[in-house]
């Protein structure tokens, strides 16, 4: 349940991976988007490995439920980064035109043709106005794969109201990241966390030597749990775990973590293309 102070509504439309509608109080934010179909399809991640000698090979088996062509207007773009291909493809760059796209200062830089991009800095924030209301867009720490620069957003704006203890209440989207208990403290000490949208999927980065331990880039449903109860948050909505091979845990497995952890009747639960509303 959101705080009393919180005086907004949070939808949130799943696309593909970690694309999703998030939509508050009729603003539209869209995350990660990645809107390439012709399903399955085969990707080679090894320009993304420095340790990779060879091709390696990682399949998408569904495309997204929702055709660009049919998306309701998108006033911001949440793009976490903009170098690999599952958060950021061909046919998604479309959506980085004429409207503001927050992302790496890396980011920025590669992707200059868009004049729309703006750069943000871990623990800074940017503001922006949109129908009136200004925002505030917080950059966050993430550890993913080695080499490239994440981030993860905090969104505030007044509608979403404080904490008795002067905190404000925020939506807070992870991006691709392992857990880090060190921002995790500190996302709790700046601000309380009324819906957490996490990107999560176990997901491990592959290598064609068989010896090699895989890395994990993206937090499991352990991690989940343990951030959720670091943060405090009130909701937790999981993203990201299914369609790809290097994805190692699905929904039954998050469903069963969630339940041990006592948390499953705080979680909200998205459905592929279809709008849901999470507070």
């Amino acid at each position: 349940m959101a705080p009393s102070t919180f005086n907004s509504n949070v939808f949130i439309t799943h696309i593909t991976t970690a694309t999703a509608i998030v939509e508050i109080d009729g603003v539209r934010f869209i995350t990660d988007p990645i809107f390439d179909d012709a399903m399955p399809k085969k990707y080679d991640a090894a320009p993304l490995l420095p340790q990779a000698t060879g091709p390696v090979l990682m399949e998408r088996s569904e495309g997204p439920a929702i055709d660009i062509k049919q998306l309701p207007f998108i006033q911001g773009v949440l793009l976490s980064h903009e170098d690999h291909f599952d958060n950021l493809d061909e046919t998604g760059r479309q959506l980085l035109i004429s409207r503001p796209v927050f992302t790496t200062p890396d980011g920025k830089r590669n992707l200059s043709e868009y004049p729309e991009v703006k750069a943000l800095q871990a623990w800074k924030t940017l503001t922006h106005r949109w129908e009136g209301e200004q925002w505030s867009i917080t950059g966050v720490p993430c550890v993913h794969l080695p080499g490239g620069e994440v981030t993860g957003f905090v969104l505030h704006k007044e509608t979403f109201g404080y904490q008795p203890d002067g905190r404000p209440n925020v939506f807070y989207f992870t991006g691709d990241t392992i857990l880090l208990p060190d921002v995790v403290s500190k996302l709790r000490e700046r601000f309380h966390v009324v819906v957490a949208l996490m990107n999560l999927g176990n997901a491990h980065a592959p290598y064609p030597d068989e010896k090699a331990t895989p890395q994990q880039i993206t937090m499991s449903g352990e991690d989940a749990a343990k951030m959720f109860r670091g943060l405090g948050a009130d909701v937790l909505v999981p993203m990201h775990y299914d369609h790809w091979t290097h994805f190692t845990e699905g929904e039954e497995s998050l469903r069963e973590t969630f339940e041990k952890h006592g948390i499953i009747d705080q979680v909200a639960w998205l459905s592929s293309g279809k709008q849901v509303m999470i507070v």
